[in-house]
């Protein structure tokens, strides 16, 4: 009968859960984990490594991926959640949460420019569609302007701002009144952006791209663009933001201060899941005239606050911002030696601090050498807008001699991936 209960074998959790995952989760994801060799189960985590149900241990080179800046289970921020599990998980929501207020000023504190009002999420995505919807209330205008290849998540508006159809075209029609323009194209941004235009939308770095870095200057573009129009600026910092590039913001790298910024992944402290907006207070209008006018269940919850006021200390008290400068120019130079020797298979290398993009002439390339980083226990994927580009993002707290044997891995699933494809 079709709603026959299936057994599974008790004693192989590795094929149980691939069992379940086929049968109720998501059949095509277990088909291709599978295919990347990558159809094992993880049990524990701690620090840089995620450990398997057979034992074995994977260094991990994807990290969530941009979640776990600070690795995996970081004793401070574990300590801080569990601290706050024995005093209140979660708000009434009809009192006022300290820890929530605590965060938000932490947040204006590090951020760049004017930005001071916090609104808490739970998720990257989420925090995407609050920007939008605050940047259309503020401006009074419909459009918004995002870059092709741009990815902001998959809830509708956040979908409607993304720039790869293959995720978008299943679910026409999204919102109107938004334009796509070729990243780094500063005229091409330009004659998009016009008097009803409420924001425009931009990663500093585009990750789900492939590590697509703009040319220099093209962000204080957007910035002047933004103002001679009177619209917002809107940069979503949610797997850039918090050390990721080598700066505490990937838009501190030109001095831009956005109007309104999205944060998630690593606010956690790859413990907890939470996403934030903050922005201007001119942009804070609509909270006054109606403070329910975007609220959340669970976001701003006490745990999640917990867990992100740790992460900001660790951040800070571990220096991992430069850390992540260290470790990435380390990363990115071995990288593009190991690369050259391949010049058949290897297009491209794209680095911005621990954003590291290794570019394939074709995506069933980069499959190849991604299961062969994980048969020598290295974990890593490729960009959900460019499967042709295989991407590392291990965390900022990675060991130079981890680098080194990331890289050197790398050398071997090269060597074994031309060798199975008779390149050389």
């Amino acid at each position: 009968m079709a709603n026959e209960k299936q057994s599974y074998p008790p004693e192989d959790l590795a094929a149980t859960t691939f069992a379940r995952y086929t049968d109720y989760v998501n059949p095509g994801f277990a088909a291709l984990v599978k295919f990347m060799g990558l159809d094992v189960v993880e049990v524990s985590a701690q620090g840089c490594y995620v450990t398997a149900s057979d034992g074995q241990r994977y260094l991990d080179c994807l990290g969530g991926p941009g979640v776990f800046t600070m690795g995996h289970r970081h004793p401070q921020v574990v300590e801080a959640v569990h601290k706050q599990l024995e005093r209140m998980p979660l708000s009434s929501h009809t009192l006022l949460n300290p820890l929530q207020a605590e965060l938000a000023e932490r947040l204006a504190d590090i951020t760049p420019g004017e930005l001071q009002y916090s609104f808490l999420g739970n998720s990257g995505a989420e925090a995407v569609e609050g920007a939008l919807k605050v940047a259309r209330a503020s401006s009074g205008k419909p459009k918004f302007v995002a870059a092709q290849g741009g990815f902001h998540g998959k809830t509708f508006g956040a979908l409607s701002a993304s720039g790869r159809e293959v995720y978008r075209q299943p679910f026409y029609p999204l919102l109107p009144e938004f334009v796509h323009v070729p990243f780094g194209d500063e005229d091409a941004l330009a004659q998009a952006v016009d008097q009803n235009t409420a924001a425009v939308i931009l990663e500093p770095v585009q990750c789900e791209a492939g590590i697509i870095v703009p040319p220099e200057g093209y962000l204080q573009a957007a910035r002047r663009i933004c103002d001679g129009a009177e619209a917002l600026l809107i940069l979503d910092e949610i797997q850039t933001g918090l050390g990721r590039t080598g700066k505490m913001f990937a838009c501190d790298w030109e001095s831009v201060c956005p109007d309104i910024m999205t944060l998630g992944k690593a606010l956690g402290g790859g413990v907890m899941p939470i996403g934030a907006f903050i922005a201007r207070p001119a942009i804070w209008e609509a909270f006054k005239e109606n403070p329910l006018i975007h609220s959340s269940t669970f976001g701003g919850n006490p745990l999640a606050c917990a867990a992100a006021r740790a992460a900001l200390e660790v951040i800070e008290e571990e220096n991992l911002v430069e850390r992540a400068a260290q470790r990435g120019a380390q990363l990115a130079a071995g990288v593009r030696e190991v690369a050259a020797d391949y010049p058949q298979m290897v297009t491209e290398v794209r680095a911005k601090g621990l954003l590291v993009g290794l570019e394939f002439t074709d995506s069933d390339i980069g499959g190849l050498v991604i299961a062969g980083l994980a048969q020598r226990q290295i974990l890593t994927a490729f960009a959900l807008n460019a499967p042709k580009v295989v991407r590392f993002e291990p965390p900022a707290i990675i060991t130079a001699d981890q680098i080194e044997h990331v890289v050197a891995a790398l050398q071997e699933a090269l060597e074994q991936t031309a060798e199975l494809l008779q390149l050389q």
